[in-house]
């Protein structure tokens, strides 16, 4: 393992891989840890900025990675994540915003955003070719 090809990467990558990091091991303590109290809002919210810094990060990825990327190029199929992510965070804070009986509803889109956008898309980044299966599997 060796963090070289993450430090070797365009910012934006940087900032987006550290972000999804921090969020994962936060999302995992979030669903494990007592609900309602003041930890579980006050890292809610941070683990909120997290993901939307993943999501707007995502957008600039492949224009970094690639400079001079026409703009019809930016984005490729792992994009839908971007999309599904933007929504569910909308979602999650408008129930929580709402409050009542929609409050409890926010654990929906939130999991969702979880499985979808840290577990599933973030398990492309290992795939061969990519930074992060570098950094783990880097000889």
């Amino acid at each position: 393992m060796s963090l070289h090809p993450l430090f070797d990467a365009p910012w934006i990558v940087q900032i987006h891989a550290f972000a999804a990091i921090a969020a994962f091991f936060l999302g995992a303590i979030q669903f494990s840890a007592p609900k309602g109290t003041l930890p579980h809002k006050t890292l809610g919210v941070v683990w909120i900025v997290l993901m939307s810094a993943i999501t707007i990060s995502s957008i600039f990825i492949r224009p970094a990675l690639y400079p001079g990327l026409p703009l019809v190029q930016w984005f490729g199929p792992i994009h839908v994540f971007t999309l599904i992510t933007a929504s569910g965070i909308f979602g999650g804070v408008a129930y929580l915003m709402r409050g009542g009986a929609d409050l409890k509803r926010h654990k929906g889109p939130f999991m969702g955003i979880f499985i979808g956008g840290l577990i599933i898309a973030g398990g492309f980044a290992f795939l061969p070719g990519r930074i992060m299966h570098a950094v783990v599997f880097a000889g």
